[in-house]
């Protein structure tokens, strides 16, 4: 939209801005009215252009193809600019036939701070003639009643309820008009039907719906702030109910006229089983965030007593597979010590690695020889099916780097990481002395080789470099991440 808008019209970065909120929010009209709603830009050569287009969920739609970018057909042309030039809704004297239909058009001007800025396209698929419910003529009233705030500059609201929270209320689910005081002009069949599950009996056409639905929540229940101003109709607010395990969420929407408050359309949604399935799955997020603390804790125990047993070992063969085991545990436990802390089981791996790390600082700092630890890149978030092996990969890929090529001379070691989407690639550089064959059969090659080949299914290869030194290579395709 903002692409159409740069390359054809001229209009000020805050008349845009107005344009996307009302783009934000004018499904609510569109169901309502029955009909397709086209947003259309006063070009700089006397024309118009399509900007965006909404279809209605409550009928059958006019445009079947998109016509964003198209030019307004030319017979239409002079009552978008009827529209623009007296900032009044415009509607075209006899309906248009496309085929097997007729279409009634009318031409609504977007007005901000005065200004007529855009035309909005009102077009309504007149299918088998009968008379409409008093549903329908309700939907379609407050239809015109927004479509008169559009034309007076008085819709959207800038601080309207149009977040995607889930559950947010539709047309559909339930409507109710109020007045001016807060009291029931109409409530659709679903709208009674909501608020008969949240305790109301008796009639609320005629009465405060403040004053119905007050005494039914529970002390217990906490109360959103905001509440009684969507009850009455008074902000463009959004608010959840909750009373004896139902949950209604509403969406209120002023209806005014020249800054006077005519009334408002009040949007009703039973969310009880959304609620409580959100409920459950917090429930689920925090035993899972548990389990991974008490499995972080477990194996921070486990590497512990490892520890505690090389020290008391005097076999340096022991020793030394002792303390490679408690660093293997002690990677682990990092892992899970970050999944412990989200709840979407993905970890910021550039954390977890940095963490890692230390624990092969740690054999440097044993061995005595000045090593220096390089990282170039980011790995970014990875799930918690890959990080594990991932975390003790590059451990061993590093304590290696250090015990066998740094060893003697000491040196530095690059740990340079670059991604393309989920495919990852991983280089460990030491300067030390090159590849040692007989290194390659340890239990750390072991590892590393296995977990790639069977956990991370990637390849990872050895090199020695130009003037001394290895380079490994790890490549693999992590896993998809449910965003």
């Amino acid at each position: 939209m903002s692409d159409l808008i740069d390359r054809n019209g001229a209009i000020s970065p805050a008349d845009v801005e107005w344009l996307h909120l009302l783009v934000g929010d004018w499904q609510v009209i569109s169901d309502l009215a029955f009909a397709d709603l086209v947003l259309w830009l006063p070009t700089q050569d006397d024309d118009f252009v399509a900007i965006a287009q909404c279809r209605p969920s409550t009928a059958a739609t006019v445009h079947h193809e998109d016509i964003v970018g198209s030019h307004a057909p030319r017979g239409f042309v002079a009552t978008l600019r009827e529209a623009m030039t007296t900032q009044q809704i415009c509607r075209v004297g006899e309906a248009r036939w496309t085929g097997a239909y007729a279409i009634r058009e009318e031409a609504i001007p977007v007005v901000r701070a005065g200004r007529t800025i855009a035309v909005i396209a009102r077009e309504t698929h007149l299918g088998a003639s009968r008379t409409p419910s008093r549903l329908e003529i309700n939907y379609v009233e407050s239809a015109d009643e927004l479509c008169g705030m559009i034309a007076r500059g008085e819709f959207p609201a800038a601080n309207a309820a149009t977040g995607r929270r889930r559950g947010a209320p539709r047309v559909g689910d339930g409507l109710v008009r109020l007045n001016s005081e807060g009291e029931v002009l109409y409530a659709s069949p679903n709208a009674l039907s909501a608020f008969h599950r949240l305790g109301v009996s008796d009639e609320i056409v005629g009465r405060s719906l403040a004053e119905v639905i007050t005494p039914l929540i529970e002390d217990s229940n906490p109360v959103d702030e905001s509440m009684p101003l969507v009850l009455m109709g008074r902000a463009a607010w959004r608010t959840d109910i909750e009373s004896r395990g139902v949950s209604l969420s509403l969406r209120a929407q002023p209806v005014t006229e020249h800054g006077t408050r005519m009334g408002a359309v009040l949007l009703v949604r039973d969310v009880s089983e959304l609620r409580r399935r959100e409920r459950e799955l917090m429930t689920k997020d925090a035993t899972i965030r548990e389990i991974h603390h008490r499995v972080k804790n477990n194996l921070q125990t486990v590497a512990a007593l490892l520890r505690l047993q090389a020290r008391r070992s005097t076999s340096t063969e022991v020793k030394e597979a002792l303390d490679g085991a408690m660093r293997r545990v002690a990677t682990i436990a990092t892992v899970h010590e970050a999944l412990s802390q989200t709840i979407d089981e993905v970890v910021d791996f550039d954390d977890v690695f940095g963490r890692a790390l230390r624990l092969a600082a740690d054999v440097a700092a044993f061995g005595g020889a000045p090593v220096t630890f390089v990282r170039e890149g980011a790995f970014g978030r990875v799930t918690a099916a890959d990080a594990t092996p991932l975390a003790v990969i590059l451990t061993e890929l590093v304590t290696n780097a250090v015990e066998h090529g740094l060893a003697r001379q000491g040196g530095t070691v690059t740990v340079a990481s670059s991604r393309e989407g989920r495919t990852l690639t991983v280089k460990v550089i030491d300067d030390g002395v090159g590849v040692d064959p007989s290194a390659m059969d340890g239990l750390g090659t072991q590892i590393v080789t296995t977990l790639v080949d069977t956990v991370l299914d990637g390849s990872i290869s050895w090199a020695s470099r130009t003037g001394g030194g290895t380079e490994v290579t790890l490549q693999t395709r992590l896993a998809e991440m449910n965003e």
